[in-house]
Formats: C-alpha cells, structure tokens, sequence
C-alpha cells in the first residue's frame, strides 16, 4: 500500500476576506491522497489534505466553510502560539496597502524566526504578496516590440511608492532558510490582481454592466495598460502546489497567461452583461464617484507585462482560468452571478380586463427591482429606437431601410387595428425585449400576454425543440417565466370596477364600456380554449398559482402577499448610493426613535418600580408604626397597675362618698363643692 501523507495545520490571516476566504476555502477542500508504489494511478481522495486555522476581523464574520478554527481579536503574544502550532503560515498582503497588514506579516516572520530553535519540525512561511512591488521595474531594452520582464529577473523589481513595505516585507521572507540547518524556509508569492469568485478589485466593472442603468460603461483613463492577473481560486491551487512542491525558486510569479488590457477586460465583461459600450473618463473622476478608492485605482492602473514560469512549468496546476479574464468571461460572468447569488426573477400575470394585473406588477417590481413590462411602453420604445435608427447619420443604409420598413409595418397593423398591434408583431417586439441584457440579468414582470397555447409555445420554446414531435418533453429557453400567476375576479366584481373609474381614467386604460364587454368575452372565450396559455406553463411543470381578487382587499395587499411568499426574497444587489444614505438615515432615525422609547419605557419602569418600593416601604412603616403602638400600649398597661390600685383603694371611696353630697345638696358650683368636700376630709 502507499504512504498516507499527514494532515498539515495551515494557517491563513484574514479569512474573512476576499483573498483569503477563498484561498482558505479551497486548501479545507483538499484531501490527501494514498499513491500506490507500485501503481502509478491515483485512487479516490479520503481525509482532508490541510487544517485550515485563520483570523477574522470579528467573531460576527461568516467563516469559510471548512474552517478549522478561527481567531478573533487575539494579541500578537495570543496569537505567536497558534502560528508555532501549524507547518504553514500563510499571510495575505495582496489585497490593499494597508501598513497595519503588511507590520502583521513583517512581525510574524520575525517571531517565527526567533522561536525557531524550539521548532519540533521544519515549518514553511509563505508571504502572498502583489505584483505592485513590480510596478516601477524598468523593461528590459530589447527589439523585440512587447517587452516582458521575467520572473527570475525579481531582484531587479522596484515598487510602487505605496508598496515599499510589501517589498521590504518581501525581502525579510527570502533571507529565511539560506542555512542548511535552517527549520523556517519562506517563500513570496507576487499575486497579480485578482478575479473570479463574486469579483473583488474589478466587481465596479461587472456591477455597473449587470445594472445597466448606464448605455456605456465608465472606464477611467485609456485602459491601454497591461494588467497581469490571476483567478483567485488558480492562487490557491498556486499555494498549495508550493506547500507540496517546495520549489527551489523562492519567489514566484502568481499570474495566469493572459496579456490584457484594462480596456479589453472592461469590454468583454460590458459585452457578457451590458451593451458592449464604454465611454472614457479622467482617472480623478474614478474617486469622486466613489467608484474607487485611491488605493484600488493602483491596482487597476498598474501597467506590466510580466513573464512567470514556475507556475507554468514547475507546478501541476488545474487552472480555472489560465488564459485570463478576456478568454473566459462567460463561465465568470456566470460564476460572478452565483456567488453573488444576482439570479434573475422571471414573473408572468394573466387574469382578466380590470383585475388588477398593472398594479399587481408595478408592485411587484418595485418590490423585487425588476423591469416591469408594460405592452403599451414596450411598444413605444421599439417605435422610438426604430425611428432613432432609420435617421441616423453614422447608420449605414440597409440598417435605415430595416428600421424604416419595420416603423412601417408597426404603424400600419395599429391603423387597421385601431390603434393596437397585431399579435405576431407584438409578440417579437415582446420577445425581443425579454431577450435585453436588463431582462436577463435583473429579470422581469409581464402580463396579459401571450394569451394563447400557441403564443407562449413561440415565446418560450428552446430554439432547438422539436416542435413537430408532439411527444417530445418540451423545452425551455432562458428567458421563460420562473413563476406564473392567475389573477381572477367575478364579471360582476369586474364590471363594478370598471363602471367606478372615471371617464379619463377608462379611456386611457381602454376600459369603456364599449371596449371593456368585448375584451372580457374574448378573456373568457380563451380560457375555456381546448389548450390555454395557463397549459402550456403546466407543461413545462411551471404550475400557475390561481387567485382570486375581491372586493375586500382593495389594495390588492393579500394578492401582493401570497406572490411574495411563493417568490421568496428579492435576489438582487441591493440599494444604489443615494437609496443606502435614504435607508441609513431612515435607520438611524428609527434608531433615535427606539432609543427614546426604551428610554422612556426605562425611566417608566424606574419610576413604578421607585413608587411600588416608596409602596412597600409605607406598608413596612405602617407595620412597624402598629408594631411600636402595641408595645407603647403594653408598656403603659403595665406601668399603670399599680396606680390603679392605689387609686380604687384611697381616692375612689372618698370622691365616690362627695359626689353623692353634690348629688344631694346640689350647690351652685358643683366643681368648688367637690374639691372643698375632699379638703375637709382629707384633714379629718
């Protein structure tokens, strides 16, 4: 049997960034292989090949899956054991020119070094550095028309002024494990600007053409400079190659091979999801429309054409982009869609005149920021861009025919159809418009059309289905709806909605009563149809959901309820810059306003609790009060007995024998007879 390979404990800093989330992610997912001697074919990987250890900026941070441990908020005194515990240390400073980063790195070499005779094992640092530190390099003087500066020619390489560290950073690595007894060998890894995963440095590109708010997508200066880069994915795969490979060369190029221009970049990325315009603008307006920060602006202006070769020759590597952006934009484009979980809404409404479908769908996409289409606006759109067409001067000839003669035919079919469009024609303008880069990065809301079996098979049927198989499974194409409503109501409910409009209101909408009985017998007349629109979805197991509006819900509030809950939670990038500031000043207000409330629920609660204890200590008091009068009471008992007795046996006989004188003789002064009485007595 082969020999089973250790696992390795791998450390990785800031794996809750771009870089080093997927970097980390990808070395969890390798696994260790058991290579038979005698077999030079590899069976199936078991256990994993690393454990992956790393930091986090905060323990609130979503860790990569796979993650061994994770570290949040540790001193570099906590943090030296958890590195001397690992084979390998990984530290990423490709990503920004943040010196706290790059002092990070510098000291862990440093404390690695100094621990290094306590070292059981040998150990391997590796520095994840940028091809910024090549970016002032002077090319080679040569004939030759493109001019590259080769990897091995790296003690040569000057940097850019804002990467200075990384280069000193740099060169402290290569100087580890130049003895043979040597326990910490390092390597520097210079990674070129990085791509793939959701997007990172070039995610403005990919946004501002998946959005297309804008015809042209803004490049800042001429884009004709030389920007080496590699897959963020093909750099871990480049790291893990080093970790099994060890290398002689100690600094390697990380770059895929492709040799681009920001300009070609930029393009293939607008053509995939945009129109495929740019438009060019000043360097300095990349930063004042906070589309860059100034230390992104330096990696996306680096100008170099490097040429590495121990990526190519020395390791094995899979490569998920090798040739570059530009080659493999579609399959990043789609990668990019994934991570960032941007999947289009696809939502078809069918009902009757008057149900409510404009309004339902205009919430709807509000809702979900998705392109609603309206026939009528959809209409007048391709009529306007025909016309546009047909008068252009840069427009060769046979583009302004076309344009013209198709102005024509739609003009016509709404003369002879009073003012509505014939259904082929629609329905290619409709598909058409389903077909926009808008439509299908974002998604859409349509209703009332296709109305038949036959117009939503032509609308939504895969190019290369076999339409004339009738038991071929059917097929879909892209832009089929995901999700399929039919709104419903009573043609009394209906007709009663209708006659409360007013007049301007039904004119515009088409909904006198002239044109309102006709439509909803022919809504009828379809729906009972041997084969509906509502069947064809069924077919394609894309089940319409049936409801049915009623007079008690006005705002159409629980049919917006019920679509939502099918649909789930928008899918979408989020707000725009000035939609975020609206909704954080609307936050903190709301936190200002919650504040005061627990604030006046606290000093509520402070107060009853103060007056339910003022309460108690009454009651206490009270107790205590009754308490105290008893025993005075008791007290006083006590003391008086003895008075009592003297007084019933000396005074009692005496004042009782006077009172019955008074009583007898009755003197004017009852008072002065009494106390006279008791004298005379008292000397007898």
């Amino acid at each position: 049997m082969g020999d089973k390979r250790r696992c390795k404990r791998i450390f990785v800093n800031d794996v809750d960034k771009y870089s080093s989330k997927h970097i980390a992610e990808y070395l969890s997912s390798c696994a260790v292989k058991e290579v038979d001697e005698e077999d030079d074919v590899e069976p199936e990987p078991h256990e994993p090949a690393f454990q992956v250890v790393g930091t986090v900026s905060s323990f609130s941070c979503e860790k990569p899956s796979g993650l061994h441990e994770h570290y949040s908020s540790l001193s570099r005194e906590e943090l030296l054991p958890r590195l001397l515990e690992c084979d390998v240390v990984v530290y990423n400073i490709s990503e920004n020119a943040n010196q706290d980063d790059v002092e990070d790195a510098t000291w862990a070499v440093t404390a690695l070094h100094g621990e290094m005779e306590n070292f059981r094992s040998k150990k391997t640092f590796i520095l994840v550095s940028t091809v910024l530190t090549w970016a002032m390099t002077k090319r080679p003087e040569t004939d030759e028309a493109e001019k590259f500066i080769a990897e091995d020619e790296f003690r040569k390489r000057r940097p850019h002024p804002s990467f200075k560290h990384h280069n000193n950073t740099e060169k402290q690595v290569l100087k580890l494990g130049t003895g043979k007894k040597n326990k910490l060998k390092g390597y520097v890894l210079a990674a070129g600007i990085q791509y793939g995963k959701g997007e990172n440095l070039f995610h403005y590109f990919f946004k501002v053409s998946w959005l297309s708010e804008f015809s042209e997508v803004p490049i800042f200066g001429e884009g004709t400079n030389f920007i080496p880069t590699i897959h963020v994915l093909d750099l871990a795969k480049a790291i893990q190659s080093l970790i099994d490979v060890k290398p002689k060369s100690r600094y390697i190029l990380a770059i895929d091979d492709s040799k681009t221009k920001l300009r070609d970049i930029v393009q293939a990325v607008s053509k995939v999801l945009g129109t495929g315009k740019l438009c060019q603008l000043e360097e300095k307006e990349a930063i004042s429309t906070k589309a860059f920060k100034q230390e992104e602006l330096e990696y996306v202006s680096i100008d170099l054409r490097l040429d590495a070769f121990v990526v190519k020759d020395t390791f094995n590597l899979k490569w998920s982009a090798e040739n570059g952006m530009v080659e493999n934009v579609e399959a990043l484009v789609e990668e990019y869609r994934h991570t960032r979980k941007l999947l289009p809404i696809r939502i078809f409404l069918t009902g009757p005149p008057a149900v409510g479908k404009g309004e339902v769908a205009r919430k709807l996409s509000e809702h979900y920021r998705i392109h609603h289409i309206n026939i009528r606006d959809v209409v007048e759109e391709k009529m306007a861009q025909l016309k546009e067409t047909s008068g252009r001067v840069d427009a060769d000839i046979s583009q302004q025919e076309t344009a013209q003669d198709q102005l024509e035919t739609i003009k016509e079919s709404m003369e002879k159809n009073a003012g509505r469009l014939e259904d082929d024609l629609l329905l290619e303008i409709l598909t058409e418009k389903l077909n926009s880069k808008p439509c299908r990065n974002q998604g859409y809301v349509l209703y009332s059309f296709p109305r038949t079996f036959e117009q939503a098979s032509q609308m939504f049927s895969a190019e290369d289905a076999d339409m004339d198989d009738p038991s071929a499974p059917p097929a879909c194409n892209s832009i089929t709806p995901e999700y399929v409503f039919a709104l419903d109501a009573s043609d009394e409910f209906l007709t009663k909605k209708v006659q409360d409009l007013p007049e301007s209101e039904a004119q515009k909408r088409g909904l006198t009563q002239e044109e309102f009985i006709p439509r909803l017998v022919r809504f009828r007349q379809l729906s009972r149809a041997l084969e509906t629109a509502l069947d064809y979805f069924d077919e394609l197991e894309i089940y319409p959901t049936y409801l049915e509006v009623k007079d008690d819900d006005p705002e159409l509030t629980r049919i917006m309820s019920h679509i939502t809950d099918a649909v789930g939670a928008p899918k979408k990038y989020g707000l725009n810059t000035e939609e975020l500031e609206e909704e954080e000043r609307r936050m903190r207000e709301m936190e200002r306003k919650q504040k005061e409330a627990e604030e006046a629920a606290e000093r509520k609660r402070r107060k009853e609790a103060s007056l339910a204890e003022m309460a108690a200590q009454y009651e206490v008091w009270q107790d205590n009060l009754a308490e105290v009068e008893r025993q005075e009471h008791e007290l006083l008992e006590a003391k008086a007995l003895p008075l009592r007795n003297y007084l019933m046996k000396y005074v009692m006989p005496a004042l009782s024998e006077a009172l019955q004188e008074c009583s007898k003789i009755k003197p004017n002064d009852p008072v002065s007879f009494l106390a006279e009485y008791l004298l005379r007595m008292d000397k007898t």
